[in-house]
């Protein structure tokens, strides 16, 4: 067994997908991460589906075509941060991000709306995120997010709610902590 097979056999399916992903940019192949891109299935897709239970290969091969938007391009991989509520928080520009932006808001509600997996408002979240130049969400937790997404008890879009319009935190003297981000222009 190699060392890499060891690595991606101790974690779930998830994990396994987003480490073979990352290893995709890690080692520059670029003709895998350009058929990620393609809407039809190709064979990197089908590979992207043997992560995860059969029931579930869609979603698998639907993560990575979003892995491959994102990458496009980017010489760096990223794990990724958060749920996708947390990622849409990042979205914006100098005029606001998350809750203050209307676009940002608009994007989150039409996520959060519908019943079945919104995939064409996530790959316009994606590549939202990739314009602003922030970090998408974890594509682990991004995949584990729409496996459950039609459980009632796992009320995967309220998460996302909850996580794009959660406060920033308050610091000692009573105004909001909210972090700093830099545009593509400074």
């Amino acid at each position: 067994m190699t060392e890499r097979t060891e690595l991606l056999s101790d974690r779930p399916g998830a994990e396994q997908l987003t480490v073979w992903l990352v290893s995709l940019v890690h080692n520059r192949e670029y003709g895998a991460l350009a058929q990620l891109r393609r809407t039809r299935p190709t064979d990197t897709h089908i590979r992207a589906g043997w992560f995860g239970p059969s029931e579930h290969r869609e979603v698998f091969e639907k993560v990575a075509f979003l892995f491959g938007v994102y990458h496009q391009g980017r010489p760096v991989p990223s794990y990724g941060v958060g749920s996708l509520g947390a990622a849409a928080r990042r979205i914006g520009d100098g005029t606001g991000r998350g809750p203050d932006n209307p676009g940002a808001q608009r994007l989150l509600a039409s996520l959060v709306a519908s019943r079945r997996v919104p995939w064409r408002h996530l790959q316009h979240a994606i590549t939202r995120l990739r314009s602003c130049e922030q970090d998408p969400p974890s594509w682990s937790q991004l995949t584990d997010d729409l496996t459950r997404w039609h459980d009632r008890k796992a009320r995967i879009a309220y998460g996302w709610s909850v996580d794009f319009h959660t406060p920033a935190p308050r610091s000692r003297n009573g105004t909001n902590n909210q972090t700093m981000w830099k545009d593509a222009s400074t």
